[in-house]
């Protein structure tokens, strides 16, 4: 490599969830700052094929890969086809999870199920191939949420989801000494996505963008520049919880 060669002309990341909102968001500005994608999805290959276009458009590339992030086998198989693409993987954002509310008392079983599979199981699946896999001065980022600390009604599940990822986050930063590589969470905070604002009413979407002393949502790009600072130049910042949400507490 050449003095001249950008180092992120030589990382190589998989960004979970990466086919729309946050996660596409993430997987485009880290393919802008150098890196080769992998936009894994896990439902809309359409969705998926349009955000690789829309980075090899820019000219990043990027290669979209399907996989249940719950699933021992096809996250083993993810970073199977990543390294056999691209020679090896640097960057792992876990961006995917699911988001179901309702108070405590009401909760269907079944929904509590659903998002501890795919928030807390998956999270630990993705983090176990990406703590096995990773090359020197790797980076892990993981998806919590600013509900964590902010405890609304309604979000008892999903809350108790994302703070299993904080502790595994924290964990894992640890246990991954000597290995020069960071592990970190994003916490975001009410984010102006298609999920986020889907049957919620005005004034509704009001309220939540006053909590903020910026006074207003977030964005996908707000969360992914966040995302890129701990992906890429934040090699003193790790076992944190980062929380992206405009000064919500």
């Amino acid at each position: 490599m050449s003095p001249e060669t950008d180092i992120n002309d030589t990382r190589v990341a998989i960004v979970t969830g990466a086919s729309g909102g946050i996660g596409r968001s993430v997987a485009e500005r880290l393919a802008a700052d150098g890196m080769r994608l992998i936009v894994h999805f896990a439902g809309n290959a359409d969705r998926a094929e349009e955000a690789v276009d829309a980075i090899t458009a820019a000219g990043g590339t990027a290669t979209a890969i399907h996989a249940d992030v719950a699933d021992e086998d096809d996250v083993r198989t993810l970073f199977d086809r990543t390294e056999d693409l691209y020679g090896g993987v640097d960057v792992v954002v876990h961006a995917a999870g699911i988001m179901l509310l309702s108070p405590l008392a009401d909760l269907r079983l079944e929904d509590l199920d659903r998002m501890h599979r795919t928030n807390v199981r998956g999270t630990f699946v993705v983090d176990q191939q990406a703590a096995r896999r990773l090359r020197s001065g790797g980076a892990i980022v993981n998806f919590s949420s600013s509900v964590v600390k902010l405890a609304l009604p309604s979000y008892t599940a999903y809350a108790a989801s994302k703070g299993a990822v904080d502790a595994m986050t924290l964990i894992l930063a640890k246990e991954l000494r000597g290995r020069d590589i960071t592990v970190n969470a994003i916490a975001p905070g009410p984010t102006a996505t298609p999920l986020f604002l889907d049957s919620k009413d005005q004034a509704t979407i009001d309220h939540l963008a006053g909590m903020a002393p910026l006074e207003r949502l977030g964005t996908p790009g707000d969360v992914a520049e966040a995302v890129a600072f701990l992906a890429g130049p934040a090699r003193w910042v790790n076992g944190q919880v980062l929380y992206a949400n405009g000064g919500v507490a």
